[in-house]
Order: structure tokens, then C-alpha cells, then sequence
């Protein structure tokens, strides 16, 4: 699947947010036109959702102008946080091709009544009455007392060749613009929305409940001095509705120094305990059961004197979850699911869950290596309380998140460098769990490309993910190419093995010998020596057929091998008075052999 179809199928999830009544956006599937339209204006609500953390379908098509007498307004948005007015043109191309190479009118862009607008004008240049929405802006633009502090900016939704700030202002009327095309909105729309992590609070405001605490129990702060600078921890108790609340906006943009995202409750013992102690309990066991959450902040302010009995806030500037992401994100799952429920306040009534702010100085994050260290050491440290994998400790290295945006940027497909980074994105029905590349196949397929089939099929994942291992593995992100293409062969295999499941020649033995069974990764490498770039891509599905047309004259050339007789000999046992052959291939593929017979057999001008 392309990220156009990607992107496509992000829409329609889109579409089907909005209430049945809304007829426009469930046209019948057989109506290409009206169905590009509610697509058109669902690619408006993807940007208000991602760019403006705007959950509520109802909240986000408030916003969309889009219609006759917009004065070439397509939605707005009103940042009283940042005091800007944003106006959105949009142009959402039904064609891929289109939509990557077709850039939109000059024509369409200089129809934008921006600067009528912004003086309250009701008409068009031709006294056309703006509609109703437009009057809807203009109505709140009023309503803001101090709008002459607010700055106004065109966002374009559409593939615009000039792009300097100079040229867009007189494209504009003088306005601030920035465009979205098609690049742009696949690495700042598709794939945060996937992966939940389009939109990261500056602040976090959680109110405390002090009904059961003295003044003074409500928060222990105290401050340490680290090799870094000092640091001030302030210890709490904190209703978990509010963390429920904050997890369901943020996702996993509040994870980003979290060895893992959120893993699903249905593969995940220690979440569904986490889920029934709020679900099947009305008391508070949940915060004495629970290790609570650690989080970073660069900014934490505590006051009691907010005008509400029995009441408190704590405001977290830039909040990270480094420890107790599954315990956050658990408790927005249960949220999420009874959002609808009048009992949801009931649910979470009079259960906390401790929370430790670590504060760092300065009031804002740095990208100082020192302080990367210390969180890092922070964050191993606090997890080592619970399993946390090799793999989930290599999972923020700098090389995992650039191999990420290659094969995202290159093919589309979805490499999940944290494990239940894409849960989200598959629960919504953003993608198939299909497009997601797991890091430990991918790692092994690294090695079968290094011609290693050997230990990627014999090493256990703890081997695999052992910082000397895997640097040496995975060190070079322009071998993504190479390293995609090892990928399709592999998918390739699976589904050819797949139609063998059933019948009288299981895993096709009789056709390509052990090749399935056994040899995917050698088979993968006997490709990888084939492999001459972008071409080879194309034609993954002819060189495996061509590799596995070979495979059944391998296996009968190396179990002839002296050098193999581990795995293939042939013996004459004295208590059945007959002569026995003996066959290994499972250990053969995991042997000390495999690699330099396979590059001797399908390269033998190449040295293993």
C-alpha cells in the first residue's frame, strides 16, 4: 500500500467519525464524485485533528467554511494559546499522481478574502453575502478582546512551487503562509496520526483532589543535585481520571523518551490488571497496586488557591512519560471506551495513581547531550523494575528512528522500532498491521543481507538486540533500500508457504525442499546476492521464484558436503540390519555451514 493509499484510507476512518445524519460524509461508494468530496473535506479534518490535537468530529467540522461564498475559505482555527488566526485553503487531488505532481491554481489562492475578513467584511469584492460559517469566523474573531495581538496565517493544503515567505505574502494579500504539499503531508499528517504522536502539549494542567489530604501531604518535593544540574522531584497522588484524559489527547506523543508505546490489553497480562483493578473495583486498591508514573517536566508549578473546594493543579510544562507508559495509556483505553457511558466519571471516582515529576531547570527542553544522558539513564533505571527487552532499550538509538523515516519516506511501510508504536493506528483502522515491519524480523533480515542466514535464524532475541550485536548489524540507514527488498522476499516466502498450509505437500517440501520450512533467511541471502538496486525491487516475486527453482539441487549438492556431515550422513544401523540416512536441516540452517554454501552455490565468484 502507498502512502497516498495510506492517506486515502486515513480519510474514509475519518468520514466514518461523523454522526450518520451527516449524510455528505457516507455518500454510496459507487458515487466517485460525491465520495472525493467527503474525502476533500475529511483531508481538512486530518489537519485540524493532527495540527490542533482536535479529537471530537462535531468540534473539528464546526471549523470547515468550505462551501459557497467561503470568500475561498476552506476551515479556520483560532489559537488563543499562540494569539494566531489560521485560514485554511485546501486541495485534495482524487489522483495519486495528481496529488504528489499537480500543484494548485494561482487562481484559487488570490480568491482568498483574507484581508476582508480580517476587517470584518460580511461581502465579496462582487457584494455576494459570505455564508453562514464565515460569519461564524467573524463572530468569534470579535469575540476575542485582545485580537489586535493575533497574527493571521494561510495554511495551503495543496503542492505549491513557490514556497519563499516573500512570494507566498503577495500570493496572500500580505499574510503569513506555510504550505503542506503532498511531502509534507505524509511525514507531518499521515505518519503522526498513525503512530499518535500529532500533538504534544506545551502544558499539562491535572487538578488534584484534596478532600482525603492535609495541605501539607498534597506534594513532597525535594531537590537533587545530579552530574547534570540539579534537578527538583515533586511526589504525588493524582486522580487517574486525569491521566486518562491526558493519555487520550496525547498518545504516544507523551512517550517520546519511553522505551516502549503502548502495548494492547488483549497480548498484555500486567495491562489487564492494570484495567481490572479501575473496571472491577470501586474502591482505591488501584494506588497502593500500582508503581505509578514517572514523568519529565521542565516546569512544574503547584498551587492549592485555584476558588475550588477540596481542589488543586499542577501545571507540567513539556511533559514526558518516561515509566508507567502502560499504566497511562491503559487507563485512556478505558476512557476511550466508555467516552459515551454516563457512568464514565463514576468509573474512575476516588481512584489515584502516583505520580514523580522530575523538573529539569531552564523552562524549556534542550537538545544538550548531557541532559539526553542523564534522561536516558533516568528512564533505564526506572524501568528496570519491570521487563524492558534489549530491543525496547535500543529503541529510541538515533539509527532506529532514521531507518524509520527511510522505509516510511522510501516505501510507505511502517517500521515499528518500539513495540505498540502502530496499536493506535491499527485500532483506528489507519493502516493494516500488514504495512508494519517488526523490528525483529527486520533485524534478522539485516543479517541474512550480511550473508549471516545462519544467525538470524538461530539467535534469540536478547543476542539480536545486545548493543555489540546490534551496532554492528544495523549501522548504515542507506542500505534501506537493500534492506526493503530482503523484506518483500521474505513476504514473498510467507505467502508461498501459506498455500502449502494443507494438502499432501506441506510447507512445499516436495517442490523447493526445506526452503520454507527452514530456510526463509537463506533463501533471503541467495536473493540478496542477486539484488542490483531499485530494478531488483521490482522484480522480488522473479528472483525468489528463481533462487527456490534452485533450492531442491542446493540442498542435494551440500548434503553430500564432508564438511556437512553434522547434518546429512549416511549409517548402517546394526539393529534393523539396513543402512539409515540420517537428515538435519533444521540444525543445517542454523549451522556453522549454511553461509559459505549458499554463496559458494548461487555466487560462487564471491567470498562468504
Amino acid at each position: 500500500m502507498s502512502k497516498y493509499q495510506t492517506l486515502v484510507n486515513i480519510l474514509d476512518q475519518l468520514r466514518k467519525e461523523a454522526p450518520a445524519e451527516n449524510k455528505r460524509y457516507y455518500p454510496l461508494e459507487t458515487d466517485l464524485g460525491k465520495l472525493n468530496q467527503a474525502r476533500s473535506r475529511a483531508f481538512i479534518h486530518l489537519f485540524l485533528k493532527v495540527k490542533f490535537g482536535l479529537l471530537d468530529f462535531k468540534e473539528r467540522e464546526r471549523l470547515i467554511t468550505d462551501g459557497t461564498y467561503d470568500g475561498g475559505i476552506d476551515g479556520y482555527y483560532i489559537d488563543k494559546e499562540l494569539k494566531r488566526v489560521y485560514l485554511i485553503q485546501s486541495k485534495f487531488r482524487v489522483i495519486e499522481g495528481n496529488f504528489q505532481n499537480k500543484e494548485i491554481g494561482l487562481r484559487e489562492l488570490l480568491s482568498m478574502d483574507v484581508d476582508r475578513i480580517a476587517d470584518g467584511e460580511t461581502h465579496d469584492e462582487n457584494g455576494n453575502e459570505y455564508n453562514g460559517k464565515i460569519k461564524q469566523l467573524l463572530r468569534e474573531l470579535g469575540e476575542v478582546t485582545d485580537i489586535g495581538r493575533y497574527k493571521y496565517e494561510v495554511i495551503i493544503l495543496a503542492n505549491l512551487k513557490e514556497k519563499t515567505p516573500s512570494k507566498l505574502k503577495r500570493l496572500t494579500g500580505g499574510f503569513g503562509a506555510v504550505v503542506f504539499d503532498y511531502d509534507r503531508t505524509f511525514r507531518e499528517l499521515v505518519f503522526p496520526v498513525v503512530t499518535g504522536t500529532y500533538y504534544s502539549p506545551t502544558e499539562l494542567k491535572i487538578y488534584l483532589n484534596l478532600s482525603n489530604k492535609t495541605s501539607s501531604s498534597a506534594r513532597i518535593s525535594y531537590k537533587v543535585l545530579t552530574a547534570y544540574k540539579e534537578c527538583e522531584i515533586s511526589v504525588l497522588f493524582v486522580p487517574t481520571l486525569e491521566i486518562a484524559r491526558t493519555l487520550h489527547k496525547y498518545k504516544n506523543s507523551v512517550l517520546k523518551y519511553n522505551p516502549r508505546s503502548y502495548l494492547e490489553l488483549a497480548n498484555n497480562t500486567v495491562n489487564k490488571e492494570i484495567a481490572a483493578t479501575i473496571t472491577n473495583k470501586s474502591t482505591n486498591e488501584f494506588a497502593i497496586y500500582n508503581n505509578g508514573i514517572t514523568m519529565l517536566s521542565y516546569g512544574t508549578e503547584f498551587n492549592e488557591k485555584i476558588g475550588q473546594k477540596d481542589k488543586a493543579q499542577v501545571i507540567i510544562t513539556q511533559p514526558q512519560i518516561i515509566n508507567g507508559g502502560q499504566t497511562a495509556f491503559t487507563l485512556s483505553r478505558i476512557y476511550e471506551d466508555n467516552l459515551m457511558n454516563d457512568d464514565l466519571e463514576e468509573l474512575f471516582s476516588g481512584k489515584e495513581v502516583l505520580l514523580k515529576v522530575i523538573t529539569f531547570p531552564g523552562g524549556e527542553q534542550e537538545d544538550d547531550e548531557e541532559q539526553l544522558k542523564l534522561i536516558e539513564a533516568i528512564s533505564k533505571a526506572t524501568n528496570q523494575q519491570t521487563p524492558v527487552e534489549e530491543a525496547d532499550r535500543r529503541s529510541n538509538d538515533k539509527i532506529q528512528i532514521e531507518m524509520q523515516n527511510a522505509l516510511y519516506n522510501s516505501y510507505g511501510y511502517f517500521y515499528e522500532r518500539k513495540r505498540g508504536e502502530y496499536a493506535d493506528g491499527i485500532r483506528a483502522g489507519y493502516i493494516q498491521r500488514s504495512q508494519v515491519i517488526e523490528r525483529e524480523l527486520f533485524l534478522r533480515l539485516c543479517m541474512a543481507c550480511d550473508l549471516k542466514p545462519s544467525a538470524a535464524r538461530r539467535s534469540s532475541l536478547k543476542i539480536l538486540f545486545r548493543e555489540d550485536n546490534f551496532s554492528k548489524t544495523l549501522n548504515d540507514v542507506n542500505r534501506h533500500k537493500e534492506y526493503f527488498f530482503a523484506f518483500r522476499c521474505y513476504r514473498i516466502l510467507g505467502r508461498l508457504e501459506r498455500k502449502y498450509s494443507s494438502g499432501n505437500n506441506p510447507h512445499g517440501t516436495a517442490t523447493y525442499g526445506n526452503a520454507l520450512r527452514y530456510g526463509k533467511y537463506a533463501v533471503v541471502t541467495a536473493c540478496r546476492l542477486r539484488y542490483k538496486g531499485d530494478e531488483s525491487l521490482k522484480n522480488a516475486e522473479q528472483i525468489v521464484n528463481g533462487v527456490l527453482s534452485k533450492w531442491l539441487a542446493f540442498e542435494s549438492n551440500v548434503s553430500k558436503l564432508k564438511s556437512n556431515f553434522d547434518y546429512f550422513r549416511r549409517y548402517y544401523d546394526e539393529t534393523k540390519k539396513e543402512f539409515i540416512q540420517y537428515v538435519d536441516f533444521d540444525n543445517y540452517y542454523k549451522g556453522r555451514t549454511v553461509n559459505a554454501n549458499i554463496v559458494k552455490f548461487f555466487n560462487p565468484s564471491k567470498k562468504a
